[in-house]
């Protein structure tokens, strides 16, 4: 059985940071490329990062430059280190695994003054 869910999601204000973590179990981790989406009220979920078992990244341009996105094989967690969040970064984040097509439940981030 596999499980996903994600963890660090919380209200800070512009320009300051947070960290969200994924944690996996139920598959080899090491074996999948993992993504990070996220989804404002309304819209469509969008791929905000991505990154291989090689760990190859990309992101998306919104966030590029400001995001990073790392994974702890051993641990098997994924973590997104978000800086300098801005109001447009207001979302709920979800962790993906794109080959089983597996979703987190996800964590709400927002930002405001």
């Amino acid at each position: 059985q596999v499980e996903v869910e994600e963890f660090g999601g919380g209200s800070v204000q512009p320009g300051e940071s947070l960290r969200l973590s994924c944690v996996i179990s139920g598959i080899p981790f090491s074996r999948y490329k993992l993504a990070w989406y996220r989804q404002k009220p309304g819209e469509q979920r969008t791929r905000v990062a991505h990154i291989t078992e090689d760990g190859l990244v990309s992101y998306a341009d919104s966030v590029k430059g400001r995001f990073t996105v790392s994974r702890d094989n051993a641990k098997a967690i994924m973590y997104l280190q978000m800086s300098n969040l801005q109001l447009a970064d207001t979302a709920k984040y979800y962790c993906h695994i794109p080959l089983i097509i597996k979703w987190g439940h996800g964590t709400q981030v927002t930002v405001h003054s």
